[in-house]
């Protein structure tokens, strides 16, 4: 009796196992719609606050150079155009993050 159960035993763990998952239909949360919204309104001030600083800054750019002082706006330009870079790569990153 033993050794029908050891080869029971056997047979059973030898072969494959294929467990079958349906493919499950992905479901919205209850607040998306609320909450896509909010993004869509974020990514528009993110864009507008990001044409409005280089235009600032290209602004302050001319008049440092027709006033003569010192040039301290070019690193505001490098640095508006690189939080654009950030923020617009952000929405491309997360798209890649999430599958």
């Amino acid at each position: 009796m033993l050794s029908a159960f050891h080869d029971t035993v056997l047979v059973h763990l030898s072969s494959p196992v294929l467990a079958q998952i349906s493919n499950p239909t992905p479901e919205t949360p209850p607040v998306a719609d609320k909450l896509m919204k909010l993004v869509r309104y974020f990514t528009w001030f993110v864009l507008l606050s990001g044409v409005l600083g280089i235009t600032f800054a290209g602004g302050r750019f001319a008049w440092e150079k027709w006033s003569g002082s010192g040039l301290a706006s070019p690193k505001m330009v490098a640095g508006a155009m690189i939080g654009g870079i950030i923020a617009t790569s952000a929405g491309t990153i997360m798209n890649a993050a999430i599958g």
